[in-house]
């Protein structure tokens, strides 16, 4: 059918407005936007140009069915976007649905765009299951593409309401995920169908709620407490990055560190705990540090920063929480922030304070060594500079996890406080000489022969010592740890960057 402007006007409008008012209002009630509104809220003014207005134009009830794309800016820069728009059917997907992110996806990846995600459906709509679900250009090619696109391209959810069933594996397959709190869930079968299915009651929130999936499972990121929060999230992250694998990331302005005495944030006795998160901000560009994953796994801290404005990938042990020990989900989480930052040219800064993995009858069943054996990969196939710095301890394999020597960073830099050795001094003695001990009847005879030992093992491991063995190459006080670090990134800013001749290596166990 023909349409004169007023007309086409008219349904260019009736589109935009989405769903029904009851719709838009009982999100309002519950601290949601619209879908166009968050769009526009996200990207620069005036820059979203949209595709797929139309779609489902002839059906009753289904503006752009039910999903907003299109390309924009964000600080000036390009992106492409999908809001699921919740007010049409609770954002569920259709076919057209489907293609539109489909269409979308592909664009961005072959354009080298970053891709945004907006988050906000009940998945797929079972009475349209056959034209959206099985084929060649349905669901799955969704995922497919996402998968294609990881690591060519910044890929980044926000996930404002449910995303559910196969619906869950668009932010899984994100590099990061931020989640409203109260309103974004995560679930593969909804309360009622695991009732059914197992006999367990439980609730969306219980099951797959924002503060579950941001403290418990690590399958988000950042838990925001308001919309805005989680669009300046996406923004924000986005600001470290390139826009595609080709690139590097973007520089700012260099900005000096808050004065801090780096030096006396460590304590002397490594039995003491002191939060890593303040000697990396004493390091890095005064606001710049941007922790990810901060509420899972908080034994590892890891987050983007700027030094001397350059982009790093910040890599932790934080003894304030667990003593700093590696777990089963904090290898899980340094990771896949390694293969991250090796991704998209983002240069690796471990600060190490590590006794190693934990051992026990639990870890061992949760399979810490096939863990372990996966973070100690991906710091292997690391190619990005990367500098490993030990503040205060890097033992056992936890030597390893960090980026030691034997795995080719760019330097390995020690502070006057660091420890590099198999175990600490006191477990090593009681595990070489734990007989001998146990046989000594006098007490101060036997403190005296522990003293001895200990003493030589401390020389042992000294850390002149291991310096002049060229175990490490450089020691640093923390006041100069800055500038070292700026200088020795620039060196390494253009390394080359093979690793092995393959196709791709094996996932470990």
């Amino acid at each position: 059918m023909a349409l004169d402007d007023e007309e086409l006007e008219q349904l260019g409008k009736r589109v935009r407005a989405g769903g029904a008012e009851r719709y838009h209002a009982a999100n309002a009630a519950r601290g949601k936007l619209f879908a166009r509104e968050r769009v526009a809220r996200l990207v620069d003014e005036g820059s979203f140009v949209e595709d797929g207005l139309y779609a489902n134009a002839l059906a009753e009830g289904l503006p752009a069915d039910g999903v907003v794309t299109g390309q924009a800016t964000i600080d000036g820069r390009p992106v492409c976007l999908m809001a699921n728009d919740s007010t049409v059917k609770a954002g569920s997907w259709g076919a057209r649905t489907v293609e539109k992110i489909i269409r979308i996806i592909e664009r961005a990846y072959q354009s080298g765009l970053p891709m945004v995600y907006l988050v906000d459906s009940a998945g797929a709509r079972i009475t349209d299951q056959v034209d959206l679900f099985p084929g060649r250009r349905g669901a799955g090619h969704i995922f497919w593409n996402q998968v294609r696109a990881s690591g060519s391209i910044p890929q980044v959810c926000a996930l404002f309401g449910p995303s559910a069933a196969g619906g869950a594996y668009i932010p899984a397959f994100c590099d990061v995920v931020a989640m409203v709190d109260g309103n974004a869930s995560m679930y593969l079968g909804s309360d009622r169908m695991v009732e059914m299915v197992t006999g367990e009651k439980t609730t969306l929130e219980a099951m797959g709620g924002a503060a579950v999936h941001t403290r418990e499972s690590g399958v988000g990121h950042f838990l925001c407490k308001t919309e805005d929060e989680a669009l300046d999230t996406v923004r924000r992250y986005l600001s470290y990055l390139p826009a595609n694998y080709t690139q590097k990331p973007p520089v700012a302005e260099a900005v000096a560190p808050p004065a801090a005495d780096l030096a006396g944030m460590v304590p002397p006795n490594e039995r003491q705990a002191f939060d890593m998160r303040k000697f990396a901000k004493g390091l890095l560009d005064e606001g710049s540090f941007f922790e990810i994953q901060a509420l899972w796994a908080k034994e590892l801290t890891i987050g983007f920063g700027r030094l001397d404005g350059e982009v790093v990938g910040v890599v932790a042990n934080n003894s304030m929480f667990k003593g700093g020990v590696l777990f089963v989900d904090s290898a899980d989480k340094a990771t896949r922030f390694v293969q991250l930052c090796d991704a998209f040219n983002v240069p690796l800064l471990f600060l190490s304070d590590v006794p190693g993995f934990m051992v026990g009858t639990a870890v061992e069943k949760q399979g810490i060594i096939r863990h372990g054996a996966k973070m100690i990969t991906a710091i292997s196939e690391a190619t990005v500079p990367k500098i490993c710095v030990v503040v205060r301890k890097a033992y056992g394999a936890g030597l390893y996890a960090m980026a030691g020597p034997g795995f080719m960073p760019d330097a390995t830099i020690a502070l006057p406080t660091a420890k590099i050795a198999v175990m600490g001094a006191e477990a090593a003695v009681n595990a070489v000489y734990a007989n001998k001990i146990a046989a000594i009847e006098d007490a101060d005879d036997r403190a005296a022969f522990v003293a001895e030992r200990r003493a030589a093992y401390e020389r042992d491991i000294d850390i002149v010592h291991l310096a002049s063995e060229l175990v490490v190459d450089a020691i640093v006080p923390p006041d100069r740890l800055r500038t070292e670090l700026i200088a020795r990134y620039s060196t390494a800013r253009d390394k080359d960057r093979h690793f092995s001749r393959r196709r791709h290596g094996v996932t470990p166990v």
